[in-house]
């Protein structure tokens, strides 16, 4: 047998020594092609199946990344904050570069007008110190601006309203625009505060109080052709970007159709039914967005709910809540003041009255595959998107999916977050003086379950917390808790280092007697309204960003994927 295989081996030419070179040759580069093929097999299979996460719910300074993306526009469920179009403005915008210095406001009077009239007062006033302050004296106008630059000196004032009287002889109110010296979010603040003022037997006046935020509520409201003062720049390119301007009054009525003729004119779009109802509200506004997007696409109003379905995760009840408001959470007035937009409510009332008479007719759209693009020459006044009950098809958000995501942008710049809630982030910021700062601490469930998180529970201990922050976080500073840790006193060790603040210190700022409770309640038609879960997470979110330092839990306290076990990612 072993001398038939020699003989074999002998006949066979590809065996011969002066050939084993080249047939080495050969199989290497079969092999090498084999292993390609493979390769490109495997990729095929990965960029068929893989459905990337929506940068959405993920951190970004980029808006172009935020809008930007080279797959479906797959949606990934989150229960955080849903991020809107001001979190995505470049801080530094132009509008930041001119604020008020001390020195622009020191000399409110000429000198000359001072040394004549110095000897004069003093005499006058004698006996007169108990009379009124007048607050519309330029003298005490330029005193309260200083009074307020050298008090807060963590922020920056880029406008001064005239100052008014206050609630008694001795006080004056005066609002001013600002923004924090290290402000990470593209917005003016608003704040108005009482200054009580004194008067020497010299009549030397001088501040001896000045209110908490808020406190000057005679000057909330701008009056019309009032001067103000405000520090202006020719080297400045002018603003062409709107920005929030928290703490200014809001105005979210409804709009409404001026006339018959003008509503028959118009151009409309609705959504109905569909599978988004009562989902949290990340998906809630990803959908939305998507409607917003494809009636600017098509330049026509959009007919819109206002009326939320509260996801049971945000709810007290631990059920899904019907009757929530859009502008609750969102910012309404920015809304309707950049796109067309009406109340679905009044709409079908207008409709209802006049689409008989005048002929208007609708175009009914029952399938998301049929994109925008094949509905730009329709003539209809109503195009009505339907959606059935099979979920996900009858996702909101389908409609921007494949094709139509590159065509359609969803416009981010037109959704900002309730300046109502955001009032309050700002009320809170500046009691800690906007100088503070804070640390994320995730617990709940994700501490419990230690086969996800195995080291989470005691990586955010009290007693690890003061050996972990120690590095991080100045002893003494003002340290602001976000957390979702339901025991108020879990957190008690950490006052012997730091002056620690947690969300519920600030529940007076929602209140039966806060400004918020009232105006929610009056936009609720008389009906209180409930400060519920996700307005919390809301508040304590943003405080937290705002911050001059943030301390993060799975990115600075903990080893553990913010996922679970192995799904850490270099974006997480």
């Amino acid at each position: 047998m072993l001398g038939r295989s020699q003989i074999l081996l002998s006949r066979n030419g590809n065996f011969r020594p002066e050939n084993l070179g080249p047939n080495a040759l050969a199989m290497i580069g079969n092999l090498c092609f084999s292993m390609f093929v493979l390769g490109v097999l495997i990729f095929t299979i990965i960029a068929a199946t893989y459905k990337p996460e929506d940068p959405l719910f993920h951190p970004s300074t980029k808006i172009t990344n935020f809008l930007t993306s080279t797959s479906n526009a797959t949606f990934k469920s989150d229960t955080t904050v849903v991020k809107t179009g001001e979190d995505f403005m470049a801080a530094n915008q132009t509008a930041f570069a001119t604020f008020i210095n001390i020195t622009d406001v020191d000399n409110p009077v000429p000198e000359a007008d001072n040394e004549s009239n110095k000897d004069g007062n003093n005499l006058e006033c004698r006996g007169k110190t108990d009379e009124p302050i007048d607050c519309t004296d330029p003298e005490v106008f330029h005193l309260l601006m200083k009074a307020a630059i050298e008090n807060f000196k963590d922020i920056h004032f880029y406008r001064f309203g005239k100052s008014v009287h206050g609630n008694d002889d001795s006080t004056c109110h005066m609002a001013w625009r600002f923004r924090p010296m290290e402000g990470k979010t593209a917005a003016f603040y608003k704040d108005y505060r009482s200054f009580v003022i004194s008067r020497s037997e010299n009549c030397t006046l001088s501040v001896v109080r000045i209110g908490d935020y808020h406190s000057g509520g005679n000057a909330r409201k701008r009056k019309r052709n009032q001067k103000e003062f405000e520090k202006t720049s020719a080297k400045a390119p002018k603003q062409t970007i709107a920005l929030p301007e928290v703490g200014e009054a809001v105005n979210d009525s409804l709009p409404v159709v001026e006339s018959e003729g003008s509503f028959s004119h118009g151009k409309y779009l609705v959504y109905t039914n569909g599978g988004d109802r009562c989902k949290n509200m990340n998906q809630y506004l990803w959908s939305f967005m998507c409607a917003l997007g494809e009636a600017q696409y098509l330049n026509r109003t959009l007919v819109m709910d206002l009326s939320i379905c509260l996801n049971k995760i945000y709810t007290s009840s631990g059920l899904d809540e019907e009757g929530k408001d859009f502008r609750f959470y969102f910012d309404f007035e920015h809304l309707k003041e950049s796109a067309l937009v009406l109340d679905q409510g009044q709409f079908w009332a207008d409709w209802k009255k006049w689409h008989q008479k005048d002929g208007l007719t609708l175009h009914l759209v029952e399938d998301f595959k049929i994109t925008p693009m094949k509905l730009v020459g329709v003539k209809d006044t109503l195009i009505m998107r339907k959606f059935g009950s099979v979920e996900p098809d009858n996702y909101w958000f389908r409609v921007c999916e494949g094709e139509t995501e590159s065509v359609v942008q969803r416009p981010w710049h037109m959704v900002w977050k309730s300046r109502r809630l955001m009032d309050i982030v700002s009320a809170i910021a500046s009691k800690l003086n906007w100088d503070y700062d804070s640390v994320h601490i995730e617990r709940g469930e994700k501490a419990r379950n230690k086969e996800l998180w195995p080291h989470l529970d005691a990586d955010t201990s009290p007693e690890t917390l003061l050996s972990t922050l120690q590095d991080k976080i100045e002893d003494g500073r003002n340290l602001y808790i976000a957390t979702n840790e339901p025991d108020a006193f879990f957190f008690d060790p950490l006052k012997d280092k730091y002056t620690t603040h947690l969300v519920d210190e600030y529940k007076y700022l929602w209140n039966e007697s806060s400004e918020w409770y009232e105006e929610t309640t009056k936009l609720n038609n008389g009906n209180p309204v409930e400060f519920d879960g996700y307005m919390r997470v809301a508040v304590d979110t943003e405080v937290f960003l705002r911050a001059k330092k943030q301390i993060e839990t799975f990115n600075d306290l903990t080893k553990d994927c913010k996922d679970g076990i192995n799904t850490c990612t270099a974006s997480s």
